[in-house]
């Protein structure tokens, strides 16, 4: 295997900096934090359920602040985030909008909260993708407010704060993991991409080593190539489009089953991202997460 370990690095960009301008050495600080962020494949829009059940009844006031803030804030970094002006390859394009304190609603599914950002804020939240789409080349391979999320560290009480009931928290390792490789292989064959994004989108380090791992199964006697930089290219051209329905479309036991078989042979690294996808699908039967169907 080209690795046998996963890694996940949190960028945390305090959101402040979204919401007021700073000077000095703080101004330096909050450029470095963003561009820390512009080698991740997903970026978490956080919701604030305690905002929202401070303005309950009027929700619009602090979505639509707060979807404004994250595009002013990206706005006023514009000039110093882009050379000379050139939109970027390298970027998150899935950004997910997750509702943090979730254990605050307990009756907020997540399919309410994305009906609920929608109808409260969709405006706001198509300009922020436009301004988003405005720094990257092939803004069609991007998405912004498509994906949705439930998280709460914990469950609190008044008497005492339960830390194994968790919402979300679990998921964000396998959606860091699984939920870019399928989308950006999604988005290479449907999308008429330039040259440089998709070797891009396909030749990450990371991703490819997990596409080595991942898909290896659904390519039946296909044979890899063994030089690194041949891989993303051969994905491109190997990955048929039934390859891609049968790993995006498996249901629950083929995915135990592709588990168990993995587990048989040893092989660790797919029984992990396979685990991932079981994870993310339970997650959605339970209301937690919502992928973007595109």
């Amino acid at each position: 295997m080209p690795f046998d370990t996963l890694r996940l690095v949190w960028h945390d960009y305090p959101g402040e900096w979204f919401e007021q301008d700073v000077s000095g050495e703080e101004a330096d600080r909050r450029v470095e934090g963003f561009r820390s962020l512009l080698g991740s494949d997903v970026a978490l829009l956080l919701v604030d359920a305690q905002r929202l059940l401070d303005n309950a009844g009027q929700e619009e006031a602090y979505l639509k602040s707060l979807f404004r803030n994250y595009r002013e804030g990206l706005g006023r970094l514009r000039d110093q985030i882009l050379d000379d002006g050139k939109p970027l390859v390298a970027f998150p394009r899935i950004w997910m909008v997750a509702l943090s304190k979730s254990d605050l609603i307990p009756e907020m599914d997540v399919h309410r909260l994305k009906e609920l950002v929608i109808e409260k804020s969709g405006d706001d939240l198509n300009r922020l993708r436009d301004t988003i789409a405005d720094m990257v080349q092939a803004p069609d391979a991007l998405a912004v407010g498509e994906d949705f999320l439930l998280l709460s560290s914990a469950k609190f009480t008044p008497e005492e704060i339960e830390v194994t009931e968790r919402v979300g928290v679990d998921l964000i390792l396998p959606i860091a993991a699984v939920l870019p490789f399928e989308r950006h292989v999604h988005w290479v064959r449907a999308q008429q991409l330039p040259q440089k994004v998709a070797e891009e989108l396909l030749n990450n380090a990371d991703k490819i080593a997990t596409a080595m791992a991942f898909v290896a199964p659904f390519l039946g006697k296909v044979k890899l190539p063994g030089p690194m930089a041949a891989i993303g290219p051969f994905l491109a051209r190997a990955l048929s489009q039934d390859a891609i329905d049968k790993l995006v479309g498996m249901g629950r036991s083929k995915l135990e089953e592709t588990k168990a078989e993995a587990l048989s042979r040893h092989d660790y690294l797919t029984a992990v991202l396979t685990r991932f996808r079981i994870d993310l699908e339970d997650a959605e039967q339970e209301r937690i997460l919502l992928r973007s169907l595109k």
